[in-house]
C-alpha cells in the first residue's frame, strides 16, 4: 500500500530514529516532489535511500492543489500538494498537521500520523515498548507537538498487553 506523507512526519519519524523501521513496514512512502526539494533534500535527502519515493502530480492535481489551498486556506502549499498527490494516488495521507488533516478529512482522504505509524511499528514487532518510549521522548525533546496524551496511551497498552494491542 502506498502512503503519501508531508514533511512533519517525516520529521518526527527521523527525530525518534525510526526512520529504518519505518521503511521496514509493509508500505511504500512517497512525497511530492516539490515537496521533496523545497523541504527535505537540504537536511533529509538520505531518505532516498530508505526508499522514499518521490512522485509528480500531473497537471490536473497541481491545479487540484490551487483549488484545495482556496477551499482550505490554512495548510501551506506544500501540504496542498501533498494532499493532491494523496487525492491523485487515492492513497492514505501522513500528516500531524491539524490544518491538513482536517482539510484530508473533508475532501474525503484517509489520514493518519506519527502515533498511527509507531503503532504499526509496535504491532509489526520492529520495535518494541521501550524503543517506542524512547522515540516518543526524542521527538518531545526535539519539538514536536503530537498528541501526547494519545502517545502515553499507546505506550501503555503496549505495556500493558505485552504487544498485543489491537
Amino acid at each position: 500500500m502506498l502512503l503519501i506523507s508531508d514533511t512533519n512526519v517525516l520529521i518526527d519519524i527521523e527525530d525518534g530514529k525510526l526512520t529504518s523501521p519505518l521503511f521496514k513496514l509493509p508500505y511504500e512512502i512517497a512525497v511530492p516532489d516539490v515537496l521533496f526539494e523545497s523541504e527535505l533534500r537540504e537536511k533529509h535527502g538520505h531518505l532516498l535511500q530508505s526508499r522514499l519515493i518521490i512522485k509528480s502530480l500531473t497537471s490536473e492535481f497541481v491545479q487540484r492543489a490551487e483549488i484545495l489551498r482556496t477551499k482550505h486556506p490554512r495548510p501551506s502549499i506544500m501540504d496542498h500538494f501533498a494532499l493532491s498527490l494523496a487525492m491523485q494516488e487515492q492513497c492514505p495521507l501522513l500528516t500531524g498537521d491539524k490544518d491538513l488533516r482536517d482539510a484530508a478529512i473533508k475532501e474525503n482522504i484517509e489520514v493518519h500520523g506519527t502515533v498511527w505509524i509507531v503503532r504499526e511499528l509496535l504491532q509489526a514487532k520492529l520495535i518494541d515498548q521501550m524503543q517506542a518510549r524512547n522515540s516518543f521522548d526524542s521527538m518531545k525533546a526535539k519539538g514536536s507537538r503530537l498528541p501526547w496524551s494519545d502517545v502515553e496511551k499507546l505506550v501503555s497498552s503496549f505495556a500493558v498487553a505485552g504487544g498485543k494491542n489491537e
